[in-house]
């Protein structure tokens, strides 16, 4: 059996994503056969004009449904619980993926408010996920985005997130200082 054969069937068997490395064990090959393999099958899928594509996920690959066919799985399949992203989750999901990792006291500190509950609702919603503590007194979590939030954004890595227009950076960053100083006066 071929290497895209087998790297075929192992995308198809899993269900979550596969990385470069792991593919590269499981078919004895070096990653850049697999990569060139993967590249291969998804052109294919693509060119085919069928129902399966090929989706790179950061360093790792999964099989997922073309979003062409959605409405037909959706009249055979029980509609998903939809997630609402309100702003105050849209604001929390946007620091974290731009500032991962984060603590939710650094949340807190740009928000100006209490972050529990948003930071709770994105981890329930699988696009936040604790990646790990930090090394300061009392250990806190500190979360970043997962591949679910990849997914939902239609970006294969977190660089691939737009940047913000330089002009507006200075702007927010001017009105923040003088927002600063206002309450330095204040106090």
């Amino acid at each position: 059996m071929d290497i895209k054969s087998s790297i075929e069937g192992i995308l198809f068997v899993m269900g979550n994503s596969v990385s470069t490395e792991t593919l590269a064990k499981a078919v004895g090959a070096d990653t850049d056969e697999v990569e060139a393999a993967v590249q291969e099958l998804a052109e294919e899928y693509e060119k085919g004009n069928r129902g399966i594509r090929i989706t790179r996920l950061g360093d790792s690959y999964q099989m997922a449904s073309a979003p062409e066919i959605y409405p037909c799985l959706v009249k055979i399949a029980k509609e998903p619980k939809k997630r609402v992203l309100t702003d105050s989750l849209l604001e929390t999901l946007s620091i974290i993926a731009y500032r991962q990792p984060v603590t939710k006291a650094e949340i807190e500190k740009i928000r100006g408010v209490s972050s529990d509950h948003a930071v709770n609702k994105l981890v329930e919603y699988e696009l936040v996920q604790e990646v790990g503590r930090m090394d300061a007194p009392g250990r806190p979590m500190l979360f970043g985005t997962t591949e679910d939030f990849l997914r939902t954004f239609g970006v294969s890595e977190i660089k691939e997130l737009p940047s913000p227009p330089e002009d507006l950076v200075e702007k927010y960053r001017s009105e923040a200082e003088a927002e600063v100083r206002k309450l330095d006066v204040v106090t």
